[in-house]
């Protein structure tokens, strides 16, 4: 593949002949060896939105002329439609600020741009990546923008409707088993009756309270940088500049929330606690999770030595020597993506504390940990819905079984015999290996007919007068 020759205000370097990035794009790609990680294309479909948000304000403005804001936003919209995803190659490893993301933007932007007004962008740029595109901006006010924009749009796109999903089935199958009786589990022992409708309606109020937390976070996220520019004192960029691109934006991404120019742009460019309060909700999603995901494959243990109340789908084998065995895999893969989303809180957490002075130089790391626990809680959470959730099935026989072997039916009897007494029962039973009921008769503590009235698990799920 044959090269060109770039320069900026460091000299000459070789480029691809074949790319529309340029020379700082190129510096960054070869500085920055470090990892696999590559700048998400979410935040690659936010920059081009805001890119093409400023366009048309500068126009709006009169800073820039019709043609030029034509031919970039006709480029950013090749972008958002992954038309030009080959020429965002950098790291998530590089400059702390974002910089040369900017500038990646701004490059492949000013090169297409220059291409699609009939001229070679090899031999001259028609459009200027830093005078043109990137006009009243900063690396330092865009950057905190586009990650905050893809945060938004990710939210809506994959995890809201995923949250929402599985709610609905847990909902479904918190009617399909109200009337179901069964032993409850305190400290993993046996406790008090409750319904198995009502065990999984604390999983829907999980995902509820997950989609409150989040839309209370929005308050922050939504909140830009833009503006701005290098240290928050908008030097370059026109007044009203910050206002009008959140109001285009809100017109181009047509998110069911509201960006709103940042009130404070000093506290935009260094702060990310909106950040760390939106990975604080994936992060208490996660935990939520967690715990259900635990509930249901030991409640769904055995087949013929575990808890065994559940059953849930059989999706594929679950071992190379055992024949027949079956593992509750949709609970151990979302229990995995549980502990890499709390790694990645704590990640965005460390980020965050460190903006010193003017800047926060921990943006992409902070960018990239937040899009991957979006990623992987929506995908783990299609995947436990579709492949788990909805073929859950109670199993009547062991449910009823653990419920008529518990001894902490036995709370059912302290308005009427008290604490002491009923202790001595089942004490008394479990010793011996018997029966409440048999021990109550043979301690002469009740009679036969007084012990059925008041030992009724029906009623022992719910208050009573």
């Amino acid at each position: 593949m044959d090269d060109r020759i770039e320069k900026d205000t460091m000299g000459e370097i070789k480029v691809p002949n074949d790319k529309y990035w340029a020379a700082q794009t190129q510096r960054s790609l070869e500085n920055f060896p470090i990892g696999i990680e590559k700048m998400p294309k979410e935040i690659i479909k936010a920059f081009a939105y805001l890119k093409k948000s400023c366009a048309i304000v500068n126009f709006d403005l009169k800073k820039l002329p019709i043609e030029k804001k034509d031919v970039i936003s006709k480029v950013c919209d090749e972008i958002i439609e992954g038309k030009l995803d080959d020429n965002f190659p950098l790291a998530v490893w590089q400059t702390g600020s974002g910089t040369q993301s900017n500038m990646n933007l701004n490059e492949v932007i000013a090169s297409r741009a220059t291409e699609l007004l009939g001229k070679d962008f090899r031999v001259e740029k028609l459009i200027h990546p830093n005078d043109d595109v990137n006009k009243g901006q900063s690396s330092n006010d865009t950057y905190p923008s586009a990650m905050r924009i893809a945060f938004v749009l990710e939210l809506q796109k994959q995890l809201i409707p995923s949250i929402n999903k599985l709610k609905t089935t847990l909902e479904n199958k918190t009617k399909e088993f109200e009337d179901i009786i069964k032993i409850g589990r305190t400290h993993l022992q046996d406790a008090t009756p409750l319904t198995l409708g009502q065990e999984f309606s604390a999983y829907v109020e999980m995902l509820e309270k997950a989609l409150n937390q989040i839309d209370d976070s929005m308050k922050y996220i939504c909140e830009l940088a833009i503006g701005g520019t290098a240290v928050g004192t908008g030097l370059n960029s026109h007044p009203d500049f910050s206002r009008l691109v959140c109001e285009n934006l809100n017109i181009n991404t047509n998110t069911n929330y509201k960006f709103i120019s940042h009130p404070n742009k000093f506290h935009s460019l260094t702060s990310h606690d909106g950040e760390v309060f939106l990975s604080g909700a994936l992060n208490a999603l996660a935990s939520n999770l967690m715990k259900m995901a635990n509930d249901i494959r030991w409640l769904a243990s055995g087949p013929r030595c575990g808890i065994g109340e559940l059953n849930i789908p059989e999706n594929e084998p679950g071992s190379s020597i055992m024949p027949g065995k079956v593992n509750p895999t949709q609970s151990e893969a979302m229990t995995m993506v549980a502990v890499q989303v709390m790694g990645n809180h704590t990640t965005v957490s460390i980020s965050a504390s460190q903006g010193n002075f003017e800047l926060n130089v921990f943006k992409p790391v902070i960018a990239y940990n937040i899009l991957q626990s979006i990623r992987l809680l929506s995908d783990t959470m299609k995947a436990f819905n579709d492949n788990c959730a909805v073929g859950i099935s109670a199993n009547n026989k062991n449910i009823e079984k653990y419920l008529n072997d518990s001894l902490m039916l036995v709370t059912a009897l302290n308005p009427y015999i008290g604490y002491e007494k009923a202790a001595l029962i089942a004490k008394t039973a479990h010793k011996n290996g018997t029966t409440l009921k048999e021990e109550a008769l043979r301690l002469g503590i009740l009679s036969e007919k007084e012990f059925e009235e008041y030992v009724k698990p029906q009623e022992m799920v719910r208050p009573k007068i």
